[in-house]
């Protein structure tokens, strides 16, 4: 019996790590969703007054691709400083999963119609949108677990001092601890030393009769 959570350790272990990654791509998506809509209220005006489709395109994929482009490596940077991820399976998996899910919001509203036609040069930069937010989520994963093996290092540095200062304290105080009872012994090497018995004053000499 003690054999089977040895066996189901990794398994559980791997299981842990899917649900995390699937969880990070789920929330880029949402708070890039978010942050979406808010620029994209605040910016409708300006981006369709450019001039051209070859300028209001592009503007219109990154604002709607904030989710794998700013959002997914941010959160990938966080992780990364907290826990140890691996960095291409973390950003694939994260940015996969997101897609996933904007796929099948895409089914959901337009139905099969809408993965099989519509494909121009919007859905080109999309692809690249989602490539480079990829390589910028692993990017930031490497640059995460640099962070934290840099703030590791100089933790220990510091306990290390902390340990040194300590150490020096310690030997101050046993050196003083020594130098009293060394004194103390002096001192009490000096001091006379108590008479045995009670010794007889001059005058009592003076008063006894000589033999």
């Amino acid at each position: 019996m003690s054999s089977k959570p040895g066996v189901l350790e990794p398994l559980r272990v791997r299981v842990r790590r899917f649900q995390f990654i699937v969880g990070l791509g789920f929330l880029s998506l949402v708070l890039g969703a978010m942050l979406s809509v808010s620029l994209v209220l605040r910016l409708h005006s300006r981006v369709n007054a450019l001039p051209s489709d070859f300028l209001r395109i592009p503007v219109a994929v990154v604002l709607e691709d904030l989710w794998v482009l700013a959002v997914l490596p941010a959160l990938c940077y966080g992780a990364a400083r907290i826990v140890a991820l691996r960095t291409w399976s973390t950003a694939v998996g994260a940015a996969v999963s997101g897609g996933v899910f904007v796929v099948a919001l895409n089914f959901v509203r337009d139905g099969l119609e809408g993965l099989t036609t519509g494909w121009s040069f919007a859905s080109g930069l999309r692809i690249l949108a989602f490539v480079g937010g990829t390589l910028l989520s692993a990017r930031a994963i490497r640059a995460g677990r640099a962070a934290a093996e840099k703030g590791s290092a100089a933790a220990q540095e510091k306990a290390a001092a902390r340990k040194s200062e300590y150490d020096e304290f310690l030997k101050a105080a046993e050196a003083g601890g020594a130098r009293l009872e060394q004194r103390e012994g002096g001192a009490a090497a000096e001091a006379p030393a108590a008479p045995e018995g009670t010794a007889s004053s001059p005058s009592d000499v003076t008063k006894t009769p000589a033999a």
